[in-house]
Order: C-alpha cells, then structure tokens, then sequence
C-alpha cells in the first residue's frame, strides 16, 4: 500500500514539474539545422573527456590556473582547526545601536562595549560615532580605531 502511494505520488509530482514540451528549446530549433551549436564545430558528445579528465594533459592550464577547476590543487593546510580562523565581524554604524552603547554612563564616565561578550570578534570602521566608547574586542580595523579615537574613546584588545 505505501509503495503504491509514494508511486503515486512520484508520478503527480512529474507531471506537475515537467516543463511543457512546447517551451522546450528543441522544439524552437526546429528547422535551423544545427540547433544552436555552429556548424563548423561540431555538438559531439563528451569532446574534453567526462568530468576532470585531462588535467595533466590537455586541461592543464586551466587546472593550474583556476582553483575551483581542480579543487585538489593548492597549498594544503594540516590538520586545519577552523575555529582559529572564526572571525564575525560587526561595523560601527551597527555598534552604537547595541543596546550596551545606549547607556546613560555617570557623569565623567564612559559607557564599556564588550563585542567578545556579544559574539562579535572584528570591529570594521563603517559608519560614523560621535560620542566615546571603551570597546572591548580582539581584532579591529585601523579605520575604526581612528574613528573612535577621534570620538575620545579607547580600543582595548582582549584576548
């Protein structure tokens, strides 16, 4: 019984799929005689090999030249831990909209933004600030921390 349904259902579900047969390029190349595919060069079937074949022989260049071609070519990395490389960003347009740079610090005190505590491990210098941050970060652009150098505020790096 459960064979005979997801048949079909299989059967329901091409028909609802399938591209109606006069929409079909084949159908619009009807009476041009090479379809599409130039008649000096020929359309034949696999003319390069299937898949990667050839490249160590007539696909070399592009092998040596286009990573994505061939994904085994390049440097290879041992043992490649990816979390050392984890690295979200966040932008200062977005920074003084967080709700910890939103404080009301006391009078000659400065609001404290931990981005590590938030998640955010890189801060980037889109956008502008006005008033002094302390932001506590482990990595930052050189623009950002000029930008809230100039605003009075510090950049502390934490580990």
């Amino acid at each position: 019984m459960r064979r005979a349904v997801s048949l079909c259902f299989q059967n329901v579900a091409k028909s609802v799929l399938k591209m109606p047969t006069r929409f079909s390029n084949t159908r619009k190349h009807r009476g041009h005689v090479s379809a599409g595919h130039g008649r000096v060069g020929k359309h034949r079937k696999h003319p390069g090999g299937r898949g990667l074949a050839g490249g160590q022989h007539h696909h070399r260049t592009n092998f040596d030249k286009v990573p994505a071609y061939a994904p085994t070519v390049g440097q290879r990395h041992y043992h490649l831990l990816r979390n050392h490389y984890y690295r979200p960003t966040i932008n200062l347009d977005k920074l003084i909209s967080l709700p910890e740079a939103q404080v009301e610090a006391p009078a000659g005190s400065v609001p404290v933004v931990d981005l590590v505590h938030l998640g955010h491990f890189k801060l980037l210098g889109k956008g502008r600030i006005e008033k002094p941050l302390i932001v506590k970060t482990r990595f930052v652009s050189a623009l950002a921390e000029k930008k809230i150098k100039e605003a009075g505020g510090v950049v502390k790096l934490v580990a």
